[in-house]
């Protein structure tokens, strides 16, 4: 199950993140946002900051927060880790164990809710926000990796 395979540990950089701890195949859950606190707002930003900040979109004006370790997924503009249903963070590839599994934000948001990028990849696009911000190339790779309302709200199948 999931729970060994990752933990949260502290990152050199920004906070807390989860850190895989045994190899991790492509296409295993490594957690399910389901049973969350969930939150309704006519846009991202009237919600509490630490609500904005950490949960995730599901609806229009839906948001799903956990207690758990979901809240630790770090975000990347290179992850490794995407969205399956609306709340099931998956492995896009294979993880290695020592690797920080990341998923990209905006594969669930889309408002108003806006983050500096402090990723450092090498194709950060510095600004973290919306499904609909996402260049074309971007949104083609993130193909299966998309939550579904927005596959829904964009017609993506």
């Amino acid at each position: 199950m999931y729970k060994f395979k990752i933990e949260v540990r502290e990152t050199k950089n920004i906070g807390k993140g989860i850190l895989a701890v045994q190899d991790i195949p492509k296409g295993e859950v490594l957690f399910d946002w389901t049973g969350g606190n969930i939150y309704e707002a006519d846009k991202c930003t009237d919600l509490p900051k630490d609500v904005a900040d950490h949960a995730i979109q599901f609806e229009e004006h839906k948001w799903i927060d956990t207690d758990g370790i979901g809240r630790y997924f770090n975000h990347s503009c290179e992850p490794n880790c995407g969205i399956k249903g609306k709340f099931q963070v998956v492995a896009m590839k294979d993880i290695k164990k020592g690797e920080w599994c990341t998923w990209d934000y905006d594969m669930t948001e889309d408002s108003n809710w806006r983050m500096e990028c402090k990723c450092g990849s090498k194709s950060c696009r510095k600004l973290i926000g919306a499904y609909n911000d996402l260049p074309k190339k971007i949104k083609s790779k993130y193909i299966g990796f998309i939550s579904d309302w927005l596959v829904k709200k964009y017609n993506l199948n």
